[in-house]
């Protein structure tokens, strides 16, 4: 099983060989799985047949694996989440402040986030599919970002309420601080149960809101209002919620990163993948306050 966020899906960050796949023992050449695991170096991965497995019946934390250099650790991660969402809060802003959503200014700036936004994804997709992680491409798409988000976030504070942007923030943090701490107190267990109706919800979700986007280019307002009202703010919470339900795969990633010894330089994808998710879920706050401040 792959994780939530492709970037996570990629060497190590993958299930398929055993949980993590990290010193998972190396298989005999010719065998089924030969050459799989580029980072075999310890005794094999004891939950290799069965990774859903509790590894440890108390707790459900995987075992440790033997330390080695150049290990990737919880600084490793944290700082990295730091520096990528660092970059986004500091593009967004310098957009909020050097690209106004005024009636003067308004069409050039949308221009200008519309485009950001474009570059970020192709940037995002680039960093999905690439063997290794890439820094400045992380870091590129995360300033990108971060000037979309802060033209979208001055209009939203322009046009419907000041307070808007600041509560979503708030929001935002709340979610990744009680998912962060349901997960640590094991209120939250990541099964393949939870990961399969995950990955389907979020599936049906996204399609949902492409057919809602092209019913609104084609047919003009909000299309079939999955995005607006009473269903907008449905769909906002559903939104969240399945942010909420990614950050716990997340952490469930990088928590069996660590423990089977990902190289360090792995803690790269763990701060992109963390950031794709928070962003996700600042997004979706953002639009279901404006909605519920809308109604007001």
């Amino acid at each position: 099983m792959r994780s939530s966020n492709p970037v996570f899906s990629r060497r190590g960050f993958s299930r398929d060989n055993g949980y993590a796949g990290f010193h998972a023992q190396q298989p005999q050449a010719g065998g089924p799985a030969a050459g799989t695991n580029p980072y075999a170096q310890a005794p094999a991965n004891p939950y290799a047949s069965n990774p859903y497995a509790p590894a440890d019946t108390q707790h459900g934390a995987p075992p440790q694996a033997p330390a080695r250099s150049g290990a990737m650790t919880i600084d490793d991660v944290v700082t990295r989440t730091a520096m990528t969402l660092g970059t986004v809060v500091l593009t967004a802003i310098l957009s909020w402040v050097l690209l106004p959503v005024d009636e003067a200014n308004i069409g050039k700036s949308y221009g200008i986030a519309i485009g950001a936004a474009l570059v970020a994804m192709v940037l995002a997709l680039v960093q999905s599919f690439k063997r290794k992680a890439s820094p400045a491409l992380i870091l590129s798409y995360a300033a990108f970002e971060g000037v979309f988000l802060g033209v979208i976030s001055s209009a939203v504070s322009t046009y419907i309420a000041d307070g808007v942007v600041a509560q979503a923030v708030l929001g935002t943090m709340a979610v990744f601080a009680g998912v962060l701490i349901a997960y640590k107190m094991r209120w939250i267990r990541v099964t393949r149960r939870f990961y399969g109706f995950v990955m389907a919800a979020a599936m049906g979700f996204v399609l949902l809101m492409m057919v809602n986007l092209l019913f609104a280019v084609f047919g003009g307002g909000d299309g079939l209002g999955f995005r607006s009202g009473g269903l907008g703010i449905l769909f906002g919470v559903i939104g969240i919620v399945l942010g909420a339900c990614f950050l716990a795969l997340d952490f469930k990633q990088v928590e069996d990163g660590i423990a089977y010894g990902a190289p360090r330089e792995e803690s790269w994808l763990a701060a992109f993948g963390l950031t794709l998710t928070l962003v996700w879920i600042y997004l979706e706050m953002l639009r279901l306050l404006s909605i519920l401040q809308g109604d007001d």
